[in-house]
């Protein structure tokens, strides 16, 4: 489990490049037959991956959370975005094939995942939250996510917004989480861009091949900055901050919110002309 601390915005202006991918980039998440884990004090939100390779492989908690079991006081939404897999939950096997999702409520003790061929291995991607309440677990198949269009070919940010996590698919506490896909020829989410200062959000960056990136902003709009992403790679954004990307080409992104509301129309919109 890694540490990532809280940032104060007036620091974050006089980071370097090297520093601002230090304390905001997550790499490398993917690794055989492992659990990668980063604690964020923003909001507390746990960013992980999981990819069972030649054997099933669980989440357990740590003394970070200071628990016996690691959904005993948190709820935890899983996308699968590699080969077929399965998660086992308490015993319940949920067949989960790419792009599928699922919400795991609090109180789930026992969390497995594996994949049905190491030739072609799933790859879980989970975001976990604080829990107040116990919610039923649901699985998401990405036609059962809620879709938003959005954008349009002549501003090159035509994309589809799958909301899995969100009070209009199923229940949960505060996590929010979704997946984008942008279509071919568009480069940009989100921009014009904005922030909302209830809760913060981390963005996942995939379906980029070796040779393409993505330029995630951030920053307050008045003094923002950027960080070169690459495939499966993701950043952490405070709440304060914007969270923009431009590609060299098309790729999709999984969004999750940690705060005080779900309210996913709470924006504080940024007008291009105020952006610095």
């Amino acid at each position: 489990m890694e540490i990532r601390y809280s940032w104060n915005p007036e620091d974050v202006k006089k980071y370097t490049t090297e520093e601002l991918r230090k304390h905001f980039l997550i790499q490398n998440l993917f690794q055989k037959d492992e659990i990668n884990m980063c604690y964020s004090h923003v909001d507390r939100i746990i960013i992980g991956s999981a990819m069972p390779y030649e054997k099933e492989i669980s989440i357990s908690a740590t003394k970070e959370l200071g628990t016996e079991y690691f959904l005993e006081r948190r709820e935890m939404g899983v996308i699968n975005i590699g080969g077929p897999g399965t998660i086992t939950l308490d015993g319940i096997t949920y067949k989960m094939e790419s792009r599928d999702g699922i919400y795991i409520g609090m109180g789930t003790k026992d969390i497995k995942f594996k994949s049905d061929n190491k030739d072609n291995p799933a790859k879980f991607y989970f975001n976990s939250a604080p829990a107040h309440k116990t919610y039923e677990t649901v699985k998401i198949n990405i036609k059962d996510a809620n879709p938003l269009p959005q954008g349009n070919d002549n501003d090159c940010n035509k994309r589809v917004i799958y909301q899995y996590i969100h009070p209009n698919v199923c229940k949960s506490c505060q996590l929010l989480m979704g997946l984008t896909v942008l279509e071919p020829g568009n480069v940009w989410n989100t921009m014009p861009c904005h922030t909302h200062d209830r809760r913060m959000e981390v963005y996942f960056y995939f379906d980029l091949d070796d040779n393409s990136k993505v330029f995630h902003f951030m920053g307050e709009a008045d003094e923002t900055r950027h960080i070169i992403v690459g495939n499966e790679e993701m950043v952490i954004s405070p709440s304060w901050s914007i969270h923009s990307g431009c590609g060299t080409k098309n790729y999709s992104f999984i969004w999750g919110m940690v705060g005080e509301n779900q309210t996913f129309s709470d924006m504080d919109m940024i007008d291009m002309k105020d952006l610095k």
